[in-house]
């Protein structure tokens, strides 16, 4: 009886996988896996259960970065993150302290503010994107430029 619950867990799983592509219950599938074959080799149940956590535990923690870095390489940045690393001019001065600074990035304006706390970009200047936050650009002057 404990196998076909297993099962059930298992195949469940799987279905849950293929359908979110996100590789989010694939690590439980095998500690299920693991399960079924303790089951059917006659493990008591707790052993079973310890057996699916130990097992999904693992699998998470050693395979899930690396199959992240390998499987989700392809996907291109979109919308805000795509902005990172990309160059912008200065089109208003960018000063924290005051809350003011613009920044003209593939032609869209955007509010700025320097990624150092009390350093003032003046109009003009090329910056690095390096962050966004809300709607607001955080950047550094562009040391290529200077």
């Amino acid at each position: 009886m404990e196998v076909v619950g297993w099962l059930v867990a298992l195949v469940a799983l799987v279905i849950i996988e293929i359908s979110t592509m996100g590789l989010t219950t694939i690590w439980f599938a095998a500690g299920a896996l693991v399960a079924i074959l303790a089951a059917a080799l006659g493990a008591p149940l707790f052993v079973q259960i310890a057996l699916f956590l130990i097992v999904s535990v693992l699998m998470l923690v050693f395979t899930r970065p690396l199959a992240v870095k390998f499987f989700n390489n392809d996907r291109e940045k979109t919308n805000v993150d795509s902005v990172i690393g990309k160059k912008g001019i200065v089109t208003g001065q960018i000063n924290n302290l005051q809350g003011t600074g613009q920044v003209t990035l593939n032609g869209l304006e955007w509010t700025a503010r320097s990624a150092q706390e009390d350093k003032v970009i003046s109009e003009g200047s090329v910056v690095v994107i390096r962050d966004v936050q809300g709607v607001k650009l955080i950047v550094e002057l562009d040391e290529e430029r200077v």
